[in-house]
């Protein structure tokens, strides 16, 4: 056997050699992606999300509305006297009106000197004290009376008259639990049409959305009263209507 036999003999057993090092590699990393996606799809089971939204109505049991006296004058004395027998007087009022305690708050105790410009100039124009009370009605009928009453006897400044719900969160434990109805509902129909099997829900998510306050034109948005005179005569009847709320849910099922 010549010399030159042997190399080609020699380059045919390397070549040999090489490929089979080569399939085996590849070989080897072929087994192992098997063996770490079965890992993964064991370690991360398929999911399956299920949305549905409930929406609750409840009428309005609650009016709060907004009752204040200002007061304007030279001497911080005179003004603290007049704006609190005033305020008295109002307070007077709406607790004879059957409003408890409990339902009527101070938001508002502001003194502040009054200044005017005048050619450049800052003129001291006395002082003004400003004070509020935030008042919760609970029966309807007392709202046009309430407030009648309240500006005879010196309340000028009268807030919105709002509508809400007391107890929202009742209204959103009933919205909920429509919505996780609706969900298992919705869960077990596309389970049927997709020929999968559902395990018990993994994660559960909420959004809940509020409605604004509702609001009445009565007496109109920060109106102020330009006299202890003002006479809300002939009030029409209350209209709180109603409050919705919507809550959507997101189920989260494990694929079997």
């Amino acid at each position: 056997m010549d010399n030159e036999t042997k190399k080609l003999e020699l380059s045919d057993r390397v070549f040999v050699a090489l490929a089979i090092l080569i399939f085996g590699i590849l070989g080897y990393f072929i087994t192992t992606s098997i063996f770490q996606f079965k890992s993964l799809s064991n370690d991360f089971p398929r999911e399956i999300t299920i949305n549905a939204e409930s929406r609750v109505f409840a009428k309005s049991d609650i009016a709060l509305t907004k009752l204040g006296v200002t007061s304007n004058g030279w001497k911080v004395e005179a003004v603290v006297k007049e704006n609190t027998e005033k305020m008295n007087a109002v307070l007077k009022e709406i607790k004879d009106l059957n409003v408890e305690e409990k339902d009527i708050q101070t938001s508002k105790y502001n003194l502040t000197p009054s200044y005017e410009w005048i050619e450049g100039k800052r003129i001291f124009r006395g002082y003004t004290l400003e004070q509020e009370l935030n008042v919760k009605v609970r029966n309807f009928e007392k709202i046009g009376e309430i407030i009648e009453k309240s500006t005879a006897q010196g309340a000028n400044l009268v807030g919105d008259l709002y509508f809400v719900v007391d107890d929202m969160d009742l209204v959103r434990q009933k919205a909920r639990e429509e919505a996780i109805e609706k969900a298992k509902i919705k869960a077990k129909k596309i389970a049927q049409q997709l020929g999968i099997k559902l395990g018990k829900p993994i994660n559960i998510y909420e959004d809940s959305v509020f409605p604004p306050m509702l609001s009445s034109s009565m007496y109109g948005a920060g109106m102020m009263a330009e006299s202890n005179d003002l006479a809300l005569k002939n009030i029409p009847e209350i209209q709180p209507g109603e409050q919705e709320i919507t809550v959507k849910i997101n189920l989260v099922y494990q694929v079997k």
